[in-house]
């Protein structure tokens, strides 16, 4: 397949879906918690396929390898805050699998990625 665009890759493709799953699950957050886990999550999801975007634009390998860096952190801080919220059952009801799923095949992509990406490679 011919990659045109950061739209044409299956991994931006699966964390813009892991961001709607975030935002759906996040919902039924209490209010109070808007400011809080609520707004750190948002946060930490948009930024995996922010920064695969920026950085497929970018003009170099190692640019966007390092912004491949910067989405795979965001994607560990979304791991741990999901973590959080599942240890303080900040919403008994909310089911966090299609999160979890996304997740660990976002990293997993992004991990793939950045070592095919490594100077010399």
């Amino acid at each position: 397949m011919d990659i045109k665009s950061y739209k044409d890759l299956i991994v931006w493709q699966k964390a813009m879906e892991l961001v709607s799953v975030v935002y759906r699950v996040t919902d039924k957050f209490p209010k109070v918690e808007m400011y809080g886990l609520t707004s750190q999550m948002r946060r930490s999801a948009i930024s995996i396929p922010s920064n695969i975007a920026e950085g497929r634009r970018r003009s170099s390998r190692k640019d966007f390898r390092n912004f491949l860096l910067t989405a795979y952190g965001s994607g560990a801080e979304l791991e741990t805050q999901v973590e959080i919220a599942k240890r303080i059952h900040i919403a008994p009801n909310a089911d966090y699998t299609q999160i979890d799923e996304l997740l660990l095949e976002c990293m997993r992509m992004l991990n793939k990625l950045i070592a095919n990406l490594q100077p010399n490679s």
